[in-house]
């Protein structure tokens, strides 16, 4: 995937309204007030939730800007992302250190909360290579010292809740990287201790929607049914309207909401897609302009140009009837189910059941996604890549 472009902000020159490839906060945000408003209900009544949604739908944007908006004299709010973490020592350090940096943001103090708590893991603070504070912990246990801290560690946020009378929020983000560590003692003792706690909320997300699900509603699994799931999908076009064109106008250009619909047409309100295309045209358009629908077209054009390449390397290492599979996706959208005999018929895929196979070939590797009882290709700009395509 292309790397957001930037702008720098200089005399005469308007830094791009538009944000994607990284996390999104601030006036870049875009709407989520009804998920913004559950996940706040979760977080008050110290409930449990896992957050799931197609790739770069906006999940760590939508729940750090809910963190961010907490009030610190009644809440403590730990972000841990695990996907640098492999196994449970790694779990155990990530998990201390967002705690630790959660509860003060002046480094003495951290490092003071971070001895208290987990002084078995022997916190330090040194510099990383820009000089500034970094919290580290010397930890290398054995697999029983591990599974020991490991307790301890998860009993942390109802000690804190307890001993400061605060609720706790914890998330945990790339949830699923908890499927690579061997067996599942993690996934058995989070149960078992997180529906002990009281004053303690847990949101878990993560980015490979299949390995979430499989973890919480899978009834092999031992956190299945350990907490309410909630599906973020895209944003709907009311929502996209008032924010597009206020970036716009705001900066100087304009654009009709005839045209941004056209715009969340082609990305189908996909948050990162469509902040993509905005940017593109934004970027094209002269001071003081209006958008057209030829505006639109020919920023389309340079994404599909600048992923052209990634798009063919991925072509050639599908089959015939996954590429077939996907041609129908990118066509019939919702007119036909992909495993009904229309689109078997239409698309020569032999059978429903060797449609299946092939769903499930692709869903592993995330080139599309479940909608229900429809799939939807993943990536919005491949999807209209394939459109253009002859073969």
């Amino acid at each position: 995937m292309a790397l957001p472009m930037t702008v720098f902000a200089v005399e005469g020159l308007v830094n791009n309204p538009f944000e994607y490839g990284a996390t999104v906060s601030g006036a870049a945000f875009c709407n989520r007030a009804e998920e913004s408003g559950y996940l706040l209900r979760i977080v008050d009544n110290s409930l449990r939730t896992f957050v799931y949604s197609e790739r770069m739908m906006g999940k760590t944007s939508l729940v750090l800007r809910v963190l961010e908006s907490l009030d610190r004299e009644k809440y403590v709010a730990a972000y841990i992302d695990l996907w640098a973490s492999d196994d449970e020592a790694s779990f155990i350090t990530a998990t201390a250190k967002g705690i630790s940096l959660a509860m003060s943001s002046d480094v003495s103090r951290v490092l003071e909360l971070a001895k208290k708590f987990f002084a078995r893991l022997a916190p330090t603070i040194s510099l990383d290579d820009e000089g500034r504070p970094k919290l580290g912990f010397e930890y290398n246990p054995t697999a029983e010292q591990a599974r020991k801290g490991l307790e301890e560690v998860l009993a942390v946020p109802q000690r804190i809740a307890k001993e400061t009378g605060k609720k706790v929020v914890i998330v945990f983000d790339e949830m699923q990287r908890i499927l690579e560590y061997g067996d599942d003692h993690v996934e058995r003792l989070l149960r078992s201790i997180i529906q002990m706690q009281k004053n303690v909320a847990y949101i878990f997300l993560g980015s490979q929607k299949h390995l979430l699900q499989e973890m919480f509603l899978n009834r092999k699994r031992p956190l299945y049914s350990a907490a309410n799931h909630f599906p973020v999908g895209p944003i709907d076009v009311a929502h996209w309207l008032p924010f597009i064109r206020a970036k716009f106008e705001t900066t100087g250009k304009k654009i009709d909401d005839p045209v941004i619909r056209r715009i969340c047409e082609l990305t189908q309100g996909h948050p990162f897609y469509t902040q993509y295309l905005c940017h593109t045209v934004w970027e094209r358009l002269a001071p003081g302009k209006k958008v057209t629908p030829g505006d639109v077209a020919s920023g389309l054009q340079v994404l599909l140009d600048r992923e052209a390449k990634a798009y063919s390397t991925l072509w050639e290492t599908l089959t015939v009837n996954q590429r077939r599979f996907l041609r129908g996706l990118a066509f019939e959208e919702r007119e036909l189910s992909p495993y009904s005999i229309g689109f078997v018929t239409k698309y020569g895929l032999g059978s429903p059941s060797a449609t299946q196979r092939i769903s499930g070939s692709l869903l592993k590797r995330d080139v599309i996604d479940r909608d229900g009882r429809f799939f939807i290709i993943s990536d919005r700009v491949f999807r209209l890549w394939i459109r253009k395509r002859k073969d």
